[in-house]
């Protein structure tokens, strides 16, 4: 295990980066992934009760990070923010099926000493909790204070209430349903489709560090889809850069900005599991397997989401027992959960006090 230790403020709120080999996994296909590693964050006082943080299709670990280099819920998460890290111990792991250091289809596989790539076998988000409570055991942290994230971390947050329920104290389920809608399985069908149609993609045998055009594109219908029209309306105006519309500048910027960071057949792995995700699956039917919470749970919905629509996650949360839920309007759409947290921060700051 390599550790990164970051010692500003450590006697409050201590810093730590780190690997940890889980062994092997039996996966929900039946399968046995062998030699599994998560990477994963751990802020706070060493003593301070443990909330775990998941996250979404693209995030990584690093929630917190450090003042250099912010982590991707800093404004929510950080000593004196709405979740405290002189109060709680905020950990959390780079999935299964990721590419910041877990194992991954970009990982090498035991077996044959080369990358897995499209050979890793299929995950689910069960196949992340479960890696997840393994790693879990393995820091002997026995009881969470909570576990919150949203999107595919909403997701994962569900799965960690059913099937682990006593496990936690609370649950925190932001811009998430128990099943992934026809609208977002038929807009991750064209992410997946750019990506396989892209000759460079090469059946997932692409160079190491290539930049795909296909990725790039998945990235773009990403950025339309999680945002509102109204947000970019406000935002660009029809204004022109050059001998193009500022829109389209925009869009292949951060096309161009997640393929150096992001692995493309990790993002296909991650895009299946959400396809997938579907809490009633051997358990009755969603609205059955809900009644299996334990835990008190906070869901919010936020305004002009696509593919999370709030009015299923309002209808989620009358099924789910000992659920409170919130709507916050907003014109980032599905991107609420990922900014203007002064409208929703409370809410969780409340909910875990």
């Amino acid at each position: 295990m390599s550790l990164v230790f970051d010692q500003t403020n450590a006697t409050k709120s201590c810093r730590s980066v780190a690997d940890i080999e889980i062994g092997s996994l039996r996966l929900t296909s039946g399968k046995i992934l062998k030699k599994v590693k998560l990477r994963y964050e751990l802020v706070g006082p060493p003593a301070a009760p443990v909330i775990l943080v998941c996250h979404a299709l693209t995030g990584n670990h690093l929630t917190v990070g450090s003042k250099e280099e912010p982590g991707w819920w800093s404004g929510l998460i950080g000593e004196q923010n709405y979740i405290d890290t002189n109060k709680f111990r905020i950990l959390t792991f780079n999935v299964l099926g990721g590419c910041n250091g877990s194992t991954g289809p970009s990982s090498i596989n035991p077996a044959t000493n080369e990358m897995y790539r499209m050979t890793f076998p299929v995950i689910t988000v069960k196949d992340i909790v479960k890696a997840q409570y393994k790693a879990l055991q393995k820091l002997r942290i026995n009881h969470l204070a909570g576990v919150v994230g949203g999107s595919l971390g909403g997701m994962q947050v569900m799965e960690w209430g059913l099937l682990y329920p006593k496990m936690m104290d609370k649950l925190i389920i932001l811009a998430a349903t128990p099943v992934l809608s026809d609208y977002g399985i038929g807009f991750n069908y064209i992410a997946e489709s750019a990506i396989k149609n892209d000759v460079e993609w090469n059946g997932g045998e692409y160079g190491e560090n290539q930049m795909l055009r296909g990725l790039e594109i998945a990235r773009m219908l990403g950025m339309v889809t999680y945002r509102s029209s109204h947000l970019f309306h406000e935002r660009f105006q029809r204004e022109k850069q050059a001998c193009t519309f500022s829109v389209i500048s925009y869009l292949d910027y951060q096309g161009k900005k997640l393929t150096q960071r992001f692995d493309a057949n990790s993002y296909l792995y991650l895009l299946g599991a959400m396809n997938y995700h579907d809490i009633g699956e051997g358990r009755g039917g969603w609205e059955t397997g809900c009644k299996s919470f334990e835990a008190p749970i906070l869901t919010i919905g936020y305004g002009d989401d696509l593919i999370y629509e709030p009015d299923f996650i309002q209808k989620f949360s009358k099924e789910a027992p000992n659920c409170s839920y919130h709507f916050v309007p907003t014109s980032f759409g599905h991107d609420g959960f990922l900014t203007e947290y002064e409208k929703w921060g409370n809410i969780i700051k409340e909910f875990l006090n």
